[in-house]
């Protein structure tokens, strides 16, 4: 194997970010890939990510060369539920990245949707660009509609613009409306428009809950200025270059 101390050029860029920007993975999930010695950089398995990386060099993943990141797209695609949100799934039930065309190059998503929740997913092939779109600190809202069984007035839900602590998770402020012509929620399922700029793991899920509500149905229809609109379940549509660059301005650059 080859450790840093074999490739000393202080030229390049890290191997994980490199990885991450071609759209294999995210550089988290790059060093995993490092760790597990499926990463080879000249021929020889790496065993470090502390290295770096220049055009000249020939990286390979499971055997499949990578070659230099291509210019940054961004897809939306409609998630139907029932379909994980990874590449490989260790439980043998169906991905996101099976179902997706086959002329799609290699992409990853901007955050997750979790297996019975759908909706858009934002798909890029960079890498560095999901990491950074995913970040709270953007401000971006991702907006949902939840179908609940359960009662609540709104009223209650106005309560979750100061934040809420469930199971000693603390969640920021949460936008929850119920949808017009539904003063409160009787014994039948109703719909609930919540935003949240967080995103934490089943956080619409957990605050509803939190406050006895059963979410059923969850729909992601936005995530930041990119709406789902009338993409139908399983479509993927590409975000024309133009609109990437007046909405994502330095993050596209």
């Amino acid at each position: 194997m080859a450790s840093s101390s074999d490739f000393s050029s202080s030229e390049g860029e890290r191997i994980a970010k490199f990885l991450a920007r071609a759209g294999v993975c995210s550089r988290r999930d790059a060093e995993k890939l490092i760790a597990e010695g499926r990463v080879k950089l000249n021929g020889t398995t790496l065993d470090t990510p502390a290295v770096k990386v220049t055009a000249k060099d020939k990286i390979s993943v499971d055997g499949r060369p990578v070659g230099a990141a291509d210019a940054t797209r961004l897809w939306r695609y409609h998630k139907p539920s029932g379909l994980v949100t990874t590449h490989r799934d260790p439980a043998g039930r169906p991905t996101v990245f099976e179902n997706l065309p086959p002329d799609l190059p290699r992409v990853v998503s901007v955050g997750r949707l979790d297996l019975t929740s759908e909706g858009l997913l934002l798909l890029t092939n960079d890498g560095e660009l999901a990491r950074r779109l995913e970040l709270p600190a953007n401000g971006w809202i991702r907006r949902y509609r939840a179908r609940a069984f359960g009662r609540v007035a709104q009223e209650e839900l106005d309560q979750l613009k100061d934040g809420i602590t469930v199971d000693d998770v603390r969640y920021g402020p949460i936008d929850a409306k119920l949808e017009r012509g539904q003063g409160a929620i009787s014994s039948a399922n109703s719909w609930i428009t919540v935003s949240i700029t967080e995103g934490k793991n089943r956080e619409v899920r957990r605050v509803l809950d939190a406050l006895g509500l059963k979410v059923n149905r969850l729909i992601r229809i936005a995530y930041g200025p990119f709406q789902l609109g009338v993409l139908a379940p399983n479509a993927v549509e590409e975000i024309p270059r133009k609109v990437l660059r007046e909405q994502l301005g330095k993050d596209f650059a």
